[in-house]
């Protein structure tokens, strides 16, 4: 619903009075209320890569993150069982004097690793090493230093243990009384899904700490928030906010649900952001649909906003009614007169040749062409 507010030139003293009471209401309604939007819009922000590290933070409980990000420095002499029992899984150790079982490591026909065998602390060690670390089974390593994790009797391990029973001629009971249950894998903490797991986990936790943090400043200094930065190509933010602060307070020209007209600015203050736009600084405005279905179920249309600003200034109000938008592009084609309305080749043409067009712009437009 589009409220217009006019001021006349004369009103009889009780008039006056009640006018004076409106606008007194106005201020207090409308008192810092873009800085009030912007903290409610990154109040709600925060919620959500709080609940993120939260997550993070659970896995990393459940699951040894940290260990395989800073594996315990272990050394050859160190009795494999003790670091096992120390939680020391996921160690950074240099072996030495290796010899090549023979045998491999497959995974759809995709040989991941060779088993090697060592002497560590008076044991007999399995050691499974990467392919390139290896050297695809080279049959003696005289010294190498690895990451890997500890595996205390693994299926790999028995099987291999049987395999050597069998070219040995040995019981596997007895074979396996010659060499520790205990082994070393190195793919377990540098394969490919490994990696990636740490990857995604190191650089989305890092993400959502810093847009907390970010967040949190926006909520406790709103002149430093996105919305307001960016003015900084149309003058002083802390300036323009607190001009566009004082004439919504004092009465907007026009207003409707989440968008507001001042003498100069244009406002929004939705549940999708907070903008401000100086109308001077307009270019170019016009509006889509948006059809809202479920299968085949058409439920409503809704209309988005667009308006495009010296400097590449893009700002979209989704989600509006017709009327609303109708009367805001409206207005402000009256408020100035060189704003284009309605999307056309000839505008977005025109537009482009004054100020040329960003790569993702070109890309949004292409993509918006096709939509219409």
């Amino acid at each position: 619903m589009i409220t217009l507010l006019e001021n006349k030139p004369y009103k009889p003293y009780t008039e006056r009075k009640n006018l004076l009471e409106f606008k007194s209401l106005m201020k207090e309604n409308f008192e810092h209320y873009i800085s009030r939007s912007i903290r409610s819009f990154y109040q709600h922000r925060i919620v959500s890569p709080i609940i993120y590290l939260v997550i993070l933070a659970v896995i990393a409980f459940f699951y040894p993150v940290n260990d395989m990000m800073h594996p315990v420095v272990a050394d050859e002499n160190e009795d494999i069982a003790s670091l096992y029992d120390k939680n020391g899984r996921y160690i950074e150790i240099t072996l030495s004097n290796l010899y090549f079982t023979g045998y491999t490591k497959r995974w759809l026909d995709t040989t991941v690793g060779y088993y090697y065998y060592t002497i560590m602390e008076d044991d007999c060690i399995i050691v499974l090493l990467n392919p390139d670390d290896s050297q695809q089974g080279l049959p003696v390593i005289d010294q190498i230093t690895i990451r890997g994790k500890i595996l205390y009797n693994s299926h790999a391990m028995n099987k291999l243990l049987l395999y050597l029973s069998e070219d040995l001629a040995w019981s596997q009971d007895g074979i396996a009384s010659t060499i520790s249950p205990y082994m070393i894998s190195q793919p377990d903490i540098t394969d490919f899904a490994t990696v990636i797991f740490l990857s995604v986990y190191v650089i989305s936790g890092l993400y959502a700490f810093i847009s907390m943090v970010c967040y949190g400043i926006y909520i406790a200094f709103p002149v430093l928030s996105s919305p307001v930065r960016r003015l900084r190509c149309y003058g002083k933010p802390r300036e323009i906010l607190a001009q566009a602060e004082e004439e919504l307070a004092t009465l907007p020209q026009l207003a409707t649900e989440d968008m507001f007209i001042t003498e100069h600015y244009f406002i929004e203050t939705s549940r999708f952001g907070v903008a401000i736009v100086p109308i001077s600084e307009m270019i170019w405005i016009y509006k889509y649909s948006t059809l809202h279905k479920f299968l085949w179920h058409h439920f409503s249309i809704s209309y988005t906003l667009n308006i495009t600003a010296n400097k590449h200034l893009y700002i979209h109000c989704p989600k509006n009614i017709k009327s609303d938008i109708d009367g805001i592009m409206d207005y402000l084609a009256e408020a100035n007169h060189d704003i284009l309305v309605g999307f056309s080749e000839e505008n977005r043409l025109a537009v482009q040749e004054k100020q040329g067009t960003p790569l993702q712009i070109e890309k949004f437009l292409e993509m918006l062409k096709k939509r219409i």
